[in-house]
This record gives structure tokens, sequence and C-alpha cells, in this order.
């Protein structure tokens, strides 16, 4: 454990940063899992737009890099035309 006042604070800083990025990242999985469970319904393109906002949300700011925000939008839309062409 940190003795230094400055370290103590920082550590606690983290600790808070840590928990934001973490509720950010799952939120971002969950509305990528409800665009692609949402395909072929009326709601498709609300949930999908939501998915892709949260995505650039995230990346703006810094929690996932831009390269890995504009991956995983890709992998999106291959994972939800793939499913369109199977229906």
């Amino acid at each position: 454990m940190a003795n230094i006042k400055s370290q103590i604070k920082r550590n606690k800083q983290s600790a808070a940063a840590r928990e934001r990025n973490k509720a950010v990242k799952s939120e971002v999985r969950t509305r990528t899992k409800n665009a692609v469970a949402a395909v072929g319904t009326e709601d498709e393109e609300t949930t999908l737009r939501a998915a892709i906002k949260r995505i650039d949300k995230a990346a703006a700011k810094g929690v996932i890099h831009k390269n890995q925000a504009a991956n995983k939008k890709s992998g999106l839309m291959h994972r939800i035309a793939a499913l369109r062409e199977e229906a």
C-alpha cells in the first residue's frame, strides 16, 4: 500500500475510473447484443443506432481506442448483414 499522499489519491482516482470504464464497456456489449437480437424486428434500426452511438461515445471519452471502436462497429455491421441474408 502506498504511503505517499499523492499516490493514495491517485489510487482512489484509478479505482473510480476503472469502475466507470467497466460500466461503459458493459453497456457497449449489452447494446451490441440487443442490436444483433433485434435483427428482423421493427426496432432494428433504433437499436443498431443506439449501439453505434454508444461505441462512438466510449471512443470519444477514451474508454476504448478509436480503432477498436471502428473494429467493433465493422464487426457489428458484418454480423447484422449476415443475419439479414439468412432471414
